[in-house]
């Protein structure tokens, strides 16, 4: 059941979760065969037991019919509420294997948001193909600002994690923003690097689309397509667009656009002397000749553009 407040005057949570996906590994270990010499039988009891080990895993319940996220159920922890307020929900830790499974929980999360997260039992053994289900509870802190903040349940055993987000949406105004910076030609690596940089206080999926003009005209035209991440609050990161037709000698001009939720819509530029260096050391007469011809017409293109404007 999705998280829910502990009294009735605060906000109820939602059971709504957008992108932050939590997905959770299943696999099943074989039977060993009963004609099997004792060898083949050690060997077998031994596959068994890591496969035991590989096989639990842990998600948000949903009653009695708990699901992973493969199979349908909750990919994630959803819930929003004032500051101060007290959420409730349940993670189910589901053991298919044949002997018991002893998992850990915590709390995770930037800026200590992990802290907000309490759990009935921190150490939890769970029977053979059973499934045991751990109330906790999320408690926002009476100074927390408004807007999204992320956080992990964390569970761990057999010598592995396993983790679901938690999405907590805090009541109050919200601002979505953020800034394109450092935006940078590696003719070299054949790519474009940029930092985004989310100065808002949602969480924000940008999209983002390249363009590239030499001398002589159009290089690279690269619609919008969905960056793979989620970029939280605060957070800066830096990426890189691949550009493998980087001519050999040229001045570029790099143009990112960069949208996401909330009417979110920036630009970063960056230009670039792309030049054949050993070709200077060797010709220096003839490149610099090629390269004042091309100063020349960039100027009468900025000047035309300029006039229709």
């Amino acid at each position: 059941m999705p998280l829910m407040p502990s009294t009735w005057g605060t906000r109820g949570a939602r059971a709504l979760c957008v992108g932050a996906a939590a997905l959770l590994t299943w696999c099943a270990g074989g039977p060993a065969g009963a004609a099997d010499g004792p060898a083949r039988g050690v060997g077998d009891r031994a596959a068994r037991a890591v496969d035991d080990a590989a096989a639990w895993s842990v998600a948000p319940s949903a009653g009695a019919g708990a699901r992973s996220a493969r199979d349908g159920g909750r990919p994630c922890f959803y819930a929003e509420g004032d500051p101060g307020s007290v959420l409730q929900d349940t993670v189910s830790v589901t053991n298919p294997g044949d002997r018991p499974r002893t998992v850990t929980l915590r709390g995770a999360g930037p800026a200590g948001t992990g802290k907000w997260l309490a759990f009935a039992k921190r150490e939890v053994t769970v029977p053979p193909r059973t499934r045991a289900d751990v109330p906790f509870t999320v408690t926002v802190p009476t100074g927390a600002t408004p807007g999204d903040h992320l956080g992990e349940v964390v569970a761990r055993g057999g010598g592995r994690d396993e983790r679901v987000a938690v999405r907590l949406r805090v009541s109050g105004p919200t601002l979505s923003a953020l800034t394109v910076e450092r935006v940078r030609v590696d003719a070299g690596a054949g790519r474009i690097s940029y930092d985004l940089v989310n100065r808002g206080n949602t969480v924000l999926e940008p999209r983002v689309a390249v363009r590239a003009e030499g001398v002589f005209g159009e290089l690279l035209d690269r619609g919008a397509r969905k960056l793979p991440l989620e970029l939280a609050p605060g957070r800066r990161v830096s990426l890189t667009e691949p550009w493998g037709g980087v001519p050999a000698f040229d001045s570029v001009d790099v143009k990112l656009t960069v949208t996401a939720g909330g009417g979110v819509r920036e630009l970063g530029a960056a230009s670039a002397w792309i030049v054949p260096w050993s070709g200077v050391a060797g010709g220096g007469a003839v490149v610099l000749m090629v390269a004042g011809g091309f100063v020349a017409v960039r100027r009468r293109r900025r000047v035309e553009a300029s006039r229709e404007r």
